[in-house]
């Protein structure tokens, strides 16, 4: 191996572990308590090595940010890819998402914190694309099969993330106590009426 290639592989390595460590510091302590130089003290380097990597806090939170709708997508795709029909691929969807978000708090915070994605941030990231293109290209087999004229699948995307998004954050921000109420129970509900409002 090179010099070159050997000084590219550090600065890969060096890179994960500024990854990781940011990782490590948001599942023990939240986001807020990520900063620079907490990632510098833990990696035993100096604050100007991270900012060779990472302009600054933000561009981490960021790469979590895209690393959180791949996986996501990822979820997605392999979920519908099992159902035949347009309704199933609904349910699956929204059981993806919903296992994602479970599974993933810290990603899911980051990801949604501020609410849904705007229409401009959808352009901006490829990563949050492919997941609005994935549930977009589920809407329209549901509205073919339906036979229905006129239906907007833009609202439907958007109605159907507004479902999605609203009963995660009940349950990851415990704002609903009532514990007889499980929280699959509500998806189901939802996604019942939502499949019937394009099918039926």
């Amino acid at each position: 191996m090179g010099l070159t290639e050997r000084k590219q592989r550090q600065q890969q390595e060096l890179k994960e572990r500024i990854i990781q460590s940011s990782r490590e510091i948001v599942e023990n302590e939240g986001w807020a308590a990520l900063s620079i130089r907490k990632i510098a003290d833990a990696i035993e380097y100096s604050v100007p090595v991270i900012y060779k990597h990472f302009e600054n806090k933000e561009a981490i939170a960021s790469y979590f940010v895209i690393e959180g709708f791949e996986i996501l997508e990822a979820k997605i795709t392999a979920e519908v890819n099992r159902e035949a029909n347009a309704a199933s691929q609904i349910k699956s969807m929204a059981k993806a998402y919903w296992f994602f978000a479970v599974e993933n708090p810290k990603h899911y915070e980051i990801m949604f914190g501020l609410g849904i994605p705007s229409c401009e941030m959808t352009v901006e990231s490829m990563e949050i694309k492919a997941v609005s293109d994935s549930m977009l290209a589920i809407i329209d087999t549901a509205i073919a099969e339906s036979g229905k004229k006129g239906i907007d699948r833009y609202l439907k995307l958007r109605t159907l993330w507004s479902i999605l998004h609203g009963i995660v954050a009940l349950e990851l921000l415990q704002v609903e106590n009532r514990p007889n109420v499980c929280p699959s129970e509500v998806l189901k509900d939802a996604m019942d009426g939502y499949v019937k409002s394009i099918l039926l």
